[in-house]
């Protein structure tokens, strides 16, 4: 992969945006060089054969057409990629800036933040129930699918989010279908492969959260 041929990741370690196109380039078995970037730069761009392809669901698409072998990270039919697009559109709009206010937000706004992602897992958790029937445990049957790479890069670390922000986000009693589905993507070998370390992710949750304060005072 030298030169302008192959493919590059410019990413960083503890972003979702980098999490989610390396679990899509291992998936699909296609070899990269990740190129780490430092917290400014927190959004992945991908580099194929020079041309560089930027946003995360932007790069989720472009891998899945670009290699085309199995498994597919989109349904191949148009009724079921539009109802997997909507509910991405979710985790991203919805629950992901959810998360994100509740670690960077203070104050009145802080006290909201949390009861708001409560209500929005509640609707994700309805709507999930039909792509998790039977038992499942990924939305792409034995495979990780587009849905399954960003809900498990959202969260996946939730341990790690629970000892920064001192509540359940992610509560088995609450959301009982949402805790048991992303327990079982983390058990998934590429998942693992992926992790951030435990402690080191709480320590940039950290400095991110005490920043973030900082700035608003």
């Amino acid at each position: 992969m030298e030169g302008e041929n192959g493919v590059k990741l410019h990413g960083m370690w503890a972003t979702t945006y980098s999490k989610r196109v390396e679990l899509a380039l291992r998936l699909k078995g296609v070899p990269y060089e990740y190129i780490e970037e430092d917290l400014s730069n927190k959004s992945s761009v991908l580099v194929h054969n020079g041309k560089p392809i930027v946003e995360s669901y932007v790069i989720l698409e472009y891998v899945d057409e670009t290699w085309n072998n199995a498994p597919k990270i989109l349904p191949e039919g148009p009724y079921e990629r539009a109802k997997v697009r909507f509910w991405a559109s979710y985790i991203q709009q919805q629950l992901f800036e959810g998360m994100s206010r509740v670690v960077t937000s203070e104050g009145e706004a802080q006290e909201k933040a949390p009861e708001e992602v409560f209500a929005r897992l509640g609707v994700f958790e309805e709507g999930m129930k039909e792509y998790l029937h039977g038992g499942d445990s990924f939305t792409n049957g034995e495979n990780l699918g587009l849905l399954d790479i960003l809900m498990v890069a959202t969260f996946g670390p939730y341990k790690a989010h629970e000892q920064v922000l001192g509540f359940k986000m992610l509560d088995p009693d609450r959301n009982p279908l949402l805790f048991s589905w992303v327990a079982a993507m983390n058990e998934h070998p590429l998942v693992k492969e992926l992790d951030p370390p435990h402690d080191k992710l709480v320590r940039l949750l950290q400095f991110i959260k005490q920043t973030s304060h900082a700035r608003s005072h």
